[in-house]
């Protein structure tokens, strides 16, 4: 397993699974997301920018990402990147955000918890 596979999956884990917003969210902009494993193998850490637009949460290199914010600030999401895949939740406020993800790859499995940063 590649770990930082698994961490962009793990990417995904700032997504709500929603109904999808329509025009503009509390939330859309840019935001600087910090995933921290807690359990596994995984590296300790991965940082990365991701983007909100209309409440849709997108990162350039991903290509199976589902997930949106809820007007609620509440997030949820999933991401499969090869044999990878990966999920999370949590809730975002004003300027920032907090929560948990979980994944695998084969039968290696992580978990931890993710901080966000809107810029």
């Amino acid at each position: 397993m590649s770990k930082r596979s698994l961490m962009i999956a793990a990417t995904s884990c700032f997504i709500a699974f929603a109904p999808a917003a329509y025009g503009r969210s509390a939330y859309d902009g840019s935001w600087d997301l910090v995933f921290v494993t807690q359990r596994g193998t995984c590296d300790s850490s991965y940082s990365f920018t991701v983007d909100v637009t209309n409440g849709i949460v997108t990162h350039p290199n991903l290509v199976k990402f589902r997930g949106y914010v809820a007007s609620s600030g509440a997030v949820r999401a999933s991401v499969t990147v090869q044999d990878k895949y990966a999920t999370g939740a949590g809730k975002l406020f004003a300027t920032s955000g907090r929560g948990a993800w979980s994944g695998h790859s084969g039968m290696a499995r992580c978990s931890g918890y993710w901080t966000a940063r809107r810029n």
